[in-house]
């Protein structure tokens, strides 16, 4: 078994999941007492969304590079940035460590392939939403089409994450707001819902509404699983 490496605290209650998901998937794998072998390190997501919020991306890049040299010392085989939109300074992670990052958009990208989806409604923060690092990604990698919602919309997306989910509020109003929306986006051709931000299955799931949902913490956990074991 090889060792996963998580950065996370981004936010600290979707790390929660990521670490209960790998070790849930080991477990049934394995059986017995197995449990996933892991090195994490946890950031303080105050220092990163202050510097998200006035554009300052390359000290998110140091906090996120510093961090996964931690990781990587502590043995781990492989790293996932445990956040969706921090993923806009992964190629600098990733050239700054020497073991593989494993991308959390290959891992929605592969599962949206697999399961036939040609066109996603996204959900996420408006920097996952808005900015090219994440949807182009699934466009020109993978040949999807992705629908994001409106701009009103968008920042209610947004706000709900950062001032409820981040801070582990689970709303039925939001909860409420959030299935309109994909609603709306269904209605513009979307087949599924991409949950592109780890908080958003705190919301809502599958139990919630009859449009198929695509789970990213969930995906890029089982993406982490697979590398471990194989």
């Amino acid at each position: 078994m090889k060792t996963i490496g998580l950065l996370g605290g981004m936010s600290w209650e979707s790390t929660l999941d990521y670490y209960k998901l790998i070790n849930t998937q080991i477990s049934k794998e394995l059986g017995g007492f197995h449990s996933a072998k892991i090195s994490m390190v946890s950031v303080d997501f105050a220092e990163l969304e202050e510097n998200m919020s006035c554009g300052n991306w390359s000290a998110c890049g140091e906090i996120l590079i510093s961090a996964a040299g931690k990781v990587e010392r502590a043995g781990a085989d492989c790293l996932l940035i445990c956040t969706n939109t921090l993923h806009k300074v992964a190629p600098q992670v990733e050239a700054a460590v020497q073991i593989p990052l494993l991308h959390i958009a290959d891992g929605a990208g592969d599962a949206l392939v697999k399961n036939s989806i040609s066109t996603i409604g996204l959900l996420g923060t408006r920097f996952t939403m808005e900015e090219d690092f994440y949807r182009l990604r699934l466009a020109e990698k993978y040949g999807l089409k992705v629908i994001v919602p409106n701009s009103l919309d968008r920042q209610i997306v947004d706000r709900i994450i950062f001032t409820e989910l981040c801070m582990g509020k689970v709303k039925s109003k939001s909860r409420d707001e959030y299935i309109r929306i994909m609603e709306e986006l269904k209605s513009l051709g979307a087949e599924a819902i991409l949950l592109g931000c780890t908080e958003i299955a705190m919301l809502v799931t599958n139990e919630h509404t009859n449009i198929p949902l695509f789970d990213t913490t969930a995906i890029h956990a089982e993406k982490a699983v697979r590398f471990s074991l194989a």
